[in-house]
């Protein structure tokens, strides 16, 4: 088959024929027919990212394709059905503290580099081999919504494993710190889509802002980045969740003034990539019952709940444009992803 190939760190992918994947127990192989380039490929392609990988290996996170094998201890899934493939493979020896893989995308310390000896070429292929509990299968589709359904749960899925982790209910308000972003922005539509009364979208990208109230209406209210007042002064009424997905250049003073919005015994969840300490009043914490936990991902089970949120018609696969390019045009996928914006995807179609 043939496959997109990072070779070294610096060196653009190399489009080559590599060795068919074979399905063993525990495992599926699936035909790949849309696999989403990220905005900042290029910059894990570059090393920028620092993504811990053994080289060479097939890049590419998560796929939407058609079952090709199974292996023996798979009861449901059989060759033609839809699935998403889930990037994040944990191991399976540790149930409490997994180590984890993002497949051909990056590992977590020595035990995900074991697991990347094993499984950890990516989707930038015509076939993927995952393991059997990481293929959701989607039901019957339009193949010529592949590339929506990969776009959708790409950015889709992370904040909604943040919500979930926050317990979002229906009716309550939500903060959105980072809300222009790429995950961000997807986060506003989750939000709504799980039934929040109303999302705070603080941001810096006022043109972003523009779309978010235009796309929403007044569900959604927009605040240039500013102070905790300001913040909670566009709230409706108390703010019951703060899911923060800032990047790593933003800093954490805008994490603290969005966290110090909650109200009391509210719930602020950490997803981004700020790189500094945050310092949150103790007393507050204390006094309030607010709760503070970090999320990466989302858990296994969550794949198959957004597929139904999809299906139910709350989240909106049409909301996305898609581009896509076939495996062989891989470099010019790359450079499409960088400069594509919110409610964007760049699409590999091997």
């Amino acid at each position: 088959m043939k496959a997109a190939v990072l070779t070294q760190f610096g060196a653009p992918l190399t489009v080559r024929t590599v060795p068919d994947p074979m399905p063993g127990e525990g495992e599926v192989l699936v035909d790949v027919k849309a696999a989403p380039v990220l905005p900042y490929t290029d910059e894990v392609i570059a090393g920028d990212r620092g993504q811990l990988l053994t080289l060479p290996i097939t890049l590419g996170i998560g796929a939407v394709g058609q079952v090709r094998a199974v292996g023996p201890d798979a009861t449901r899934l059989k060759p033609g059905d839809w699935v998403l493939c889930d990037p994040t493979l944990r191991s399976r020896d540790d149930a409490l503290t997994p180590d984890i893989m993002l497949q051909g995308w990056s590992a977590r310390g020595d035990g995900g580099l074991r697991l990347q000896d094993h499984c950890g070429n990516g989707s930038f292929a015509e076939q993927l081999l995952v393991p059997t509990e990481n293929a959701t299968p989607l039901g019957p589709i339009d193949p010529a919504d592949a590339g929506r359904w990969v776009a959708a749960t790409t950015v889709g899925l992370v904040p909604y494993g943040g919500l979930l982790a926050a317990e979002l209910a229906a009716g309550e308000t939500v903060l959105i710190s980072g809300a222009t972003g790429n995950f961000g922005s997807a986060a506003v539509a989750v939000a709504l889509a799980m039934g929040a009364g109303c999302v705070v979208a603080p941001g810096r990208d006022e043109k972003m802002l523009a779309e978010l109230e235009n796309r929403f209406g007044n569900r959604v209210r927009t605040i240039r980045h500013g102070s905790t007042e300001e913040m909670l002064a566009a709230a409706p009424g108390p703010i019951d969740v703060v899911l923060d997905l800032l990047p790593p250049t933003a800093g954490n003073e805008p994490v603290r003034a969005a966290a110090m919005t909650v109200r009391e015994y509210g719930r602020v969840v950490l997803m981004g990539g700020v790189q500094d300490d945050l310092s949150l009043p103790y007393r507050w914490l204390m006094r309030n019952g607010i709760t503070v936990r970090g999320q990466w991902m989302f858990p296994r089970w969550a794949n198959r709940r957004f597929v139904e949120l999809v299906r139910s018609g709350l989240f909106d696969l049409n909301q996305f444009d898609v581009t896509e390019f076939a495996l062989d045009d891989i470099a010019d996928a790359v450079k499409h992803a960088a400069t594509s914006g919110r409610f964007t995807a760049t699409v590999i179609t091997p």
